[in-house]
């Protein structure tokens, strides 16, 4: 049965696509975006299998 480590990652709504590829070179896998804490800010849950 696959395991996964799980990760949150704060996200700048100006630079959401260099952060979210510079996880995804590390097997990260996007599984949800959600609000944070100020209109200036999302929060990306990411996932990759454990090795």
């Amino acid at each position: 049965m696959q395991k996964w480590e799980y990760v949150t990652v704060p996200l700048l709504v100006h630079a959401t696509k260099q952060i979210l590829d510079n996880w995804g070179e590390d097997g990260w896998e996007l599984v949800q975006v959600v609000p944070g804490p100020n209109p200036e800010q999302l929060i990306a849950y990411m996932k990759r299998p454990k090795s």
